[in-house]
């Protein structure tokens, strides 16, 4: 029995101590705060707003049970233990066991502290060099992370798209919803390539790229705010997609951000308000992740997008021809498998690169 104790108090010490570095006292007051505002009986009156505070509930439900429910459960532990049942032994070793399992997944957590690792996240994806295979490996790209985001239980919203002219996609524009889903993503920000044999260029071999901007969705203006007059806004006449009416009214929303010369163009939404508001969201994404980027405290600070964006800065490979392996520049992180990694099967990349910034 001393052992156990022994092993239950020290599993109870790294909870703690994980706990304090997740702030979850703070996290729990904040969900406190907000589901005691929920609880008043004018909350649905502005619908709204009460859908944002529930989803920031079930954000805090999601970072801050599985903690509560370990520290909770060791405490239960320790309590059986110093009753000195006897056989108690029996009860309490697996008991730990389990506990201490829990703790091994929930550390992961602990990696994603940065301001927007909770958020979910939009993935724009744009054909680079390469004619239309680079637009085909775009959409290689998209697909694989839709089933990534399936695999994960995750949502995936398609906002926008631009059809090859051949085959693929010129670029397209995704949301995916889900918990840490920025904080997992964030690390596919940059420039993919692949090489291989063409299907297009009788199977001439071919390397082409694609990029991946990865942002998180900011959706609360005052998580990041924009100044008015910082901003050039354009409405025009959405067209059709192939056999498509054109739309006959000015709903088509361009947004551009004059100190940065981020542009975001909007012309899926019915209304011009709907393409305006959605336009805002992804511009103040785009300026969150360049703030953190350049490490700038205001917006105000902000230049245009840097080197990390920029082609030819490939972060990972991907060989299909003449031997088969997708490689991770910056982690060295490496597969055989493409086919595996190109169907959705990321985690094994996504904690390399974790566990590489954790390191420097």
């Amino acid at each position: 029995m001393a052992e156990l104790v022994s092993k239950a108090k020290e599993l109870q010490a790294q909870i703690q101590e994980a706990t304090s570095r997740l702030e979850l006292s703070s996290l729990e007051a904040e969900l406190e705060k907000l589901q005691a505002q929920s609880r008043q009986p004018d909350f649905w009156n502005d619908n709204l707003e009460a859908q944002k505070v529930m989803k920031q509930i079930a954000k805090l439900e999601a970072r801050t049970t599985p903690w509560r429910e370990l520290l909770d459960g060791v405490e239960e532990v320790l309590d059986i233990a110093r009753l000195n049942i006897e056989g108690a032994e029996k009860e309490i070793g697996p008991q730990l066991e389990f506990l201490k399992k829990k703790f091994n997944e929930y550390k992961e957590q602990l990696k994603l502290n940065g301001p927007y690792d909770d958020h979910d996240a939009i993935l724009t994806l744009s054909a680079g060099a390469g004619g239309t295979d680079a637009q085909d490996w775009t959409q290689m790209l998209f697909r694989m992370y839709q089933r990534y985001a399936e695999k994960a239980g995750w949502q995936t919203a398609l906002i926008e798209e631009s059809a090859g002219e051949e085959a693929g996609l010129k670029s397209a524009t995704i949301e995916i919803s889900g918990p840490f889903a920025y904080g997992k993503l964030k690390g596919e920000h940059g420039v993919h390539r692949l090489v291989r044999l063409s299907p297009f260029n009788a199977e001439s071999r071919e390397t082409s790229f694609a990029k991946v901007e990865v942002t998180p969705k900011i959706d609360a203006p005052e998580e990041l705010e924009i100044d008015e007059k910082d901003l050039k806004i354009d409405v025009y006449r959405s067209g059709g997609h192939g056999g498509q009416s054109v739309n006959t009214t000015d709903s088509a929303v361009r947004i551009t951000h004059i100190p940065t010369g981020i542009v975001v163009a909007i012309q899926n939404e019915r209304s011009q308000l709907q393409n305006k508001e959605l336009a805002t969201t992804i511009l103040r994404s785009k300026l969150a992740q360049l703030q953190q980027e350049q490490h700038a405290e205001k917006v105000g600070e902000l230049k245009g997008p840097n080197e990390q964006a920029a082609w030819g800065n490939q972060i990972r490979s991907y060989v299909l021809h003449p031997y088969k392996q997708v490689k991770d520049l910056r982690t060295n992180h490496t597969s055989q498998d493409p086919d595996n990694v190109l169907d959705g099967n990321l985690d094994p990349f996504i904690e390399a690169y974790l566990e590489h910034v954790l390191g420097e």
